[in-house]
């Protein structure tokens, strides 16, 4: 949706006006709106606050992939509860997920949700990429005609947008204030108890086990696209051999080819979010590696009780190289899900990183096609 100029009155500048405005998103899409709420410039959408069935359901398909990057709300003005003008306005990311963890937080309360355009991203990310931005804010504060809707001038913004997000420059750009509330959306109505006021809890950026197991599906899905080739065509080329082609090795050493493509795949996207406090190193691309080696113990104990698993142990110690490098690099995605990385510190880590990844999965892939003609 093209947004006016600031200013420009003429123009329906409320964001999504009603449920016949909102053209990326059909009346089954948006049975969150459960009323309107008039104002001074049109009425304005009204959200529950309580999750549907669909809504959760639709958060789980998104862990896994599907439709990923069509889970988002229009951006505009919405409105919780019966607002008035001196209700708080909170801003968010239009992100469905991020728009759906505010407004189940503000049950039973009043408000106006400012809602972004970030292009479909979560708030943390958004911030990092510019989409939640300073010029974003302010261009939806314009947009949306906010002035006229509410008589403070105040933004509660998450804190984890505050690294795309300067504050005096709102201020000076729209005269409004911003006040970054608390990371977690869940602690907004003890932090509007406090009269806005954060305790170091509240601050505390935390990366527990459930949330980082909730973001291995995803890369899970990811990757298959380049997991399952991979597998096939080692399947396919482990019948080689110095006397020709072997239907038997394609079977033998083809199928734990493919099994241990599988094990650096699954487990190298879920060990390292899981192992993450208690791996060695500081950054996730070493942290993942570790993740592989660890991994390696399984396929490692069974190639010491039955050496023929493998075509010898040139094979077994391309895998050695293969599966710590395939888990680094699973391992090193999850730098843009986590909040412990800046954005200069993940390009400096990929720099370092990749190059390495890069060699000795080469190096491995070596040694695995020599191991099918040499047996050591």
């Amino acid at each position: 949706m093209e947004l006016p100029s600031p200013g420009k009155k003429d123009d329906c500048c409320c964001g999504p006006q009603s449920l016949d405005t909102l053209p990326a998103q059909s009346a089954s899409e948006t049975d969150w709106v459960s009323g309107s709420v008039k104002t001074p410039v049109g009425e304005i959408p009204q959200v529950a606050t309580e999750l549907k069935f669909k809504d959760k359901w639709s958060t789980g398909k998104v862990r896994w992939g599907i439709g990923r990057m069509r889970y988002a709300v229009n951006p505009g003005l919405y409105a919780v509860g019966s607002p008035k003008p001196e209700s708080p306005v909170f801003v968010t990311a239009n992100y469905k997920m991020s728009f759906d963890s505010l407004r189940s937080s503000l049950s039973g309360r009043d408000g106006w949700i400012l809602v972004l355009d970030t292009k479909a991203v979560n708030v943390w990310c958004a911030a990092g990429k510019g989409t939640f931005g300073t010029n974003e804010l302010v261009r939806r504060i314009h947009a949306v005609r906010l002035k006229e809707i509410v008589s403070h001038n105040q933004l509660i913004l998450p804190q984890l947008s505050a690294t795309g997000v300067c504050a005096h420059q709102v201020k000076q750009m729209s005269g409004y204030k911003v006040i970054f509330g608390p990371v977690r959306a869940e602690d907004i109505p003890a932090f509007m108890d406090a009269k806005m006021k954060a305790t170091p809890d509240m601050r505390r950026v935390k990366f527990p086990m459930k949330e980082r197991i909730a973001l291995t599906p995803i890369e899970i899905v990811r990757y298959a696209k380049f997991a399952i080739p991979v597998a096939i065509c080692l399947f396919f080329l482990s019948g080689m051999g110095p006397d020709g082609y072997s239907f038997s090795r394609v079977l033998s050493y083809g199928i734990m080819s493919v099994f241990l493509v599988g094990v650096a795949w699954i487990h190298g996207a879920v060990f390292t979010p899981i192992l993450l406090p208690w791996l060695p190193g500081r950054s996730f691309s070493a942290k993942g590696a570790w993740a592989g080696l660890l991994i390696l113990i399984t396929p490692a104990s069974a190639y010491l009780r039955d050496p023929d698993i493998v075509t010898g142990w040139v094979m077994a110690a391309s895998w050695l190289l293969i599966i710590p490098a395939v888990s680094s690099y699973l391992g090193m995605n999850f730098t843009g899900a986590s909040t412990y990385t800046s954005l200069s510190g993940v390009k400096k880590e990929m720099r370092i990183a990749v190059p390495l990844q890069i060699t000795t999965a080469a190096l491995g892939l070596g040694l695995w096609i020599t191991g099918l003609f040499v047996k050591g």
